[in-house]
């Protein structure tokens, strides 16, 4: 019997989520963490995310999902939003687990990660990318990724968020 492989998923949570936004929909972090382990055996996940001392329930919620947090400061940019840079934090983390996984799992279509994906995808080490829609993924992404690039836009059905209703009775 073979052993399910050991692969790690690096997720650029900024870039996730609004392109999940943008498809009209909110991604349930719960399921995509299953999805990830069962699709993709997926056995760490990390989060790139700015560190907003407001969301602490989200930071939470994403940890009791089996997601581990790699947090960045966040600066105001010229239009006072928020913003934390996560792009360096995540190739370094690849960078420094690169004999603890067998394939990585990148989340995003930035194309930011052009130099990390054809990296790891001449190594070997690529199982897949992960974008939200085709049409925000960076065309470098995409010509790098290969045919080992994937799109969330019709997973809807099974990664979407939905409001439980509570029991009036």
């Amino acid at each position: 019997m073979r052993q399910v492989a050991n692969n790690y998923a690096f997720i650029d949570s900024q870039n996730l989520n609004l392109g999940i936004q943008l498809l009209g929909w909110k991604l349930d972090y719960k399921k995509f963490r299953v999805y990830l382990k069962e699709k993709y055996h997926v056995q760490k996940a990390y989060i790139f995310i700015g560190f907003v001392a407001l969301n602490q329930r989200l930071y939470d919620s994403l940890q009791e999902a089996d997601f581990l947090l790699k947090f960045k400061p966040t600066i105001p940019d010229a239009d006072g939003k928020l913003k934390g840079n996560v792009d360096a934090d995540l190739v370094l983390q690849v960078m420094m687990d690169w004999n603890n996984f067998e394939k990585a799992v990148i989340v995003s279509s930035d194309g930011d990660f052009y130099s990390l994906v054809e990296h790891l995808y001449t190594h070997d080490k690529l199982e897949v990318v992960l974008s939200s829609y085709i049409k925000n993924c960076s065309g470098l992404l995409r010509q790098t990724a290969k045919e080992k690039m994937r799109y969330m836009d019709n997973l809807k059905q099974k990664l979407e968020y939905k409001k439980h209703k509570k029991n009036t009775a």
